[in-house]
């Protein structure tokens, strides 16, 4: 058997169960990684339950930075009985299966083309310590320690992250520097350490940081000026408010009198949520609110009259696997038509697509600026592997000399002046009306809010004329739209080539890692990545000089090609879907596979469903 070697090159996936406090520890292994300067990329797949079902964490290391999941598993570490026939399958020949050997492994899961390492890890854990708890959280240190040892880690990283993690809490320091230590010598005893794969310091890393999206996105509601936060909690989205009451408990409070400078205020369902939200708004507040889909579902009403009424609004969503419950811990990126028409009738709602937590807060705090500029919801489509799982990021970045966008806002002393208030005239030919703060004057400028057909000046017509005029002037408004939203990034190969992919959000870095599969293989193709709706015309540029484009994206029914020929009315001989949705993030091999199957001749439209998920052991 040739057994996998590498160094700072693999994927190891460690299964456990939920409830049992190994959340932490292997946190701690993938900080560690990261503090040695190796690019690393976490993922915690977890089950919906509180605690007893099989939870892994999976963490991709890769020195020349793809951040992205590869596909297979080099190393897996099982301390959960449950899934382990599950887990020493995922295991790629030549790979290492790390198992507690207090009891024998089973002979029916034996595998030959593999190394199998047993670690009495119950049995250490009694003999060191009589409380049940204790033994059953660090025999989760234990193996970290074992781990390091087994690929050569720095243990002295280790041993840092667990002063710098208890620093509030010196009593617990020791024993899992103790833990870690049991572990560690364990291996170092009575295996042969190191093992092919092995982990060495390196620079890669530079200045990036390690940041889930969820407190990223709070951070950038923060910056961006928001003081009111309504919510309902939804998993996966309920730590961008937990973020931005976090931050805003240290920035926004009063240094005279101590009172706080914002709210956050939980409604009773998702739908009294988003109503507080825009009527904050309205009042003049930067309010926003966070679901998931099963609240989008809920909202839609309220954003049909967000975007009737000209309210500015502002929706992080960060999707998970529907429809209804669904898996409400499991990512997708299946909420992109129901958003994009969100509400009855015609509406068209902006979205924006981060792929990292820098653009998270980036466009966290542009949501604000869009939603007031453009009179209108805007909701940023996140995900739950971007916002709950710790990604490499460039540092974030806030220019004290930023100014916020409000828009247009007609003043007291322009009303005063004899300036026309009509709310819903559009003065200026870019189908943007001028608005008035509640009270801005005593007796000019104020207009009635209503969900129901208008004219002009805000007052109730059923015209058919007057109704019509003012849904043109919101579609023409779409076009102004366009030039405020962020713009697509365009990768050329630099060959002459007819094909092309297409993605969004956090299907970037196995797409990128895919296309240098491809590359390899002599197939080469020019990539774009959309992070706004509505679609540029580069977008229909891009698209129309390829004969093929492949449409990467993260749903069972290909949601942002729908769009797409929605919008441009492109034909499906042209856009072709690669998709993934059984709730994990799509792979690099998945996508390879999907696209390399299309050209090896297998032409379907879309392509099938079934071959949209690869088996995790499957080689490239």
């Amino acid at each position: 058997m040739k057994r996998i070697e590498s160094v700072n090159d693999f994927v190891i996936k460690f299964a456990n169960v939920n409830g049992t406090g190994s959340a932490s520890a292997n946190s701690l292994f993938a900080k560690a990684v990261f503090r040695m300067g190796v690019p690393v990329s976490p993922k915690n797949i977890f089950p919906s339950n509180i605690q007893g079902l099989p939870t892994w964490y999976e963490v991709r290391v890769n020195d020349q930075g793809y951040l992205g999941r590869r596909g297979g598993v080099d190393i897996a570490l099982s301390v959960n009985p449950q899934s382990m026939a599950e887990d020493i399958l995922d295991v790629e020949p030549g790979g290492y299966f790390i198992y507690d050997d207090t009891k024998p492994l089973d002979l029916r899961l034996y595998r030959n083309d593999i190394a199998i390492i047993g670690l009495p890890l119950t049995r250490i854990c009694n003999e060191q310590y009589d409380d049940p708890r204790q033994q059953q959280l660090f025999k989760n240190v234990i193996y970290v320690g074992a781990l390091a040892a087994l690929i050569d880690m720095d243990f002295k990283v280790l041993t840092g992250l667990v002063e710098d993690q208890f620093k509030d809490k010196k009593k617990l320091v020791l024993p899992n520097i103790h833990a870690l230590e049991l572990g560690y010598q364990h291996a170092k005893m009575n295996l042969d350490c190191p093992i092919g794969i092995r982990l060495e310091a390196s620079d890669r890393v530079g200045d990036k940081i390690l940041l889930d999206g969820n407190t990223a996105l709070g951070l950038g509601a923060l910056y961006g000026g928001a003081t009111v936060a309504a919510w309902y909690p939804i998993t996966p989205s309920t730590s961008v408010v937990d973020a931005f009451e976090k931050y805003a408990k240290r920035v926004r409070i009063d240094p005279g009198t101590g009172s706080r400078n914002y709210a956050i205020v939980q409604g009773e369902d998702e739908l009294a949520a988003i109503g507080m939200a825009i009527g904050a708004s309205w009042n003049g507040a930067r309010a926003f609110t966070a679901t998931s889909g099963p609240g989008v579902s809920l909202m839609s009403e309220f954003l049909g009259l967000a975007y009737f009424a000209e309210i500015p609004t502002v929706l992080f969503n960060v999707q998970r696997a529907g429809p209804s419950t669904g898996m409400p811990t499991r990512t997708q990126q299946s909420d992109i038509l129901s958003c994009a028409y969100a509400s009855h009738g015609d509406t068209k709602q902006v979205l924006l697509f981060p792929s990292t937590p820098k653009e998270c807060f980036d466009f966290g705090a542009l949501s604000f600026d869009l939603a007031e500029r453009l009179q209108t919801p805007v909701i940023l489509m996140s995900d739950l592997d971007l916002g709950m799982n710790d990604n490499m990021s460039e540092p974030l970045y806030w220019d004290d000399e930023r100014m916020f966008d409000r828009g247009k806002i007609m003043t007291a002393e322009e009303l005063e002046g004899g300036a026309e208030f009509g709310r819903y005239r559009d003065v200026d030919g870019d189908a943007i009306c001028y608005r008035t703060y509640p009270g801005t004057h005593p007796t000019r400028g104020s207009f009635f809010t209503r969900g129901t057909s208008r004219n002009e000046y805000a007052v109730y017509t059923e015209k058919g004329e007057e109704y019509e005029a003012n849904m043109l002037r919101l579609l023409r408004k779409w076009d102004t739209i366009n030039e405020h939203v962020p713009v697509p990034i365009v990768t050329d190969c630099g060959r002459d080539t007819d094909s092309a992919v297409l993605f969004f959000g956090t299907s970037e870095e196995s797409s990128k890692e895919a296309l240098d599969y491809l590359s390899q293989e002599g197939i080469h193709m020019n990539a774009m990545r959309i992070r706004a709706f509505p679609f540029s015309s580069d977008v229909q540029r891009f698209i129309e000089r390829h004969e093929r484009v492949f449409v990467i994206e993260q749903n069972r029914d290909a949601q942002l090609r729908t769009l797409l020929m929605a919008e441009f009315e492109f034909g499906p001989d042209i856009l072709k879907s690669v998709l993934c949705f059984d709730g994990t993030p799509i792979s690099a091999r998945n996508i390879r596979k999907q696209i390399k199957k299309y050209l090896d001749g297998d032409n379907i439209l879309p392509l099938h469903r079934k071959t949209a998920v690869v088996a995790a052991g499957e080689p490239l």
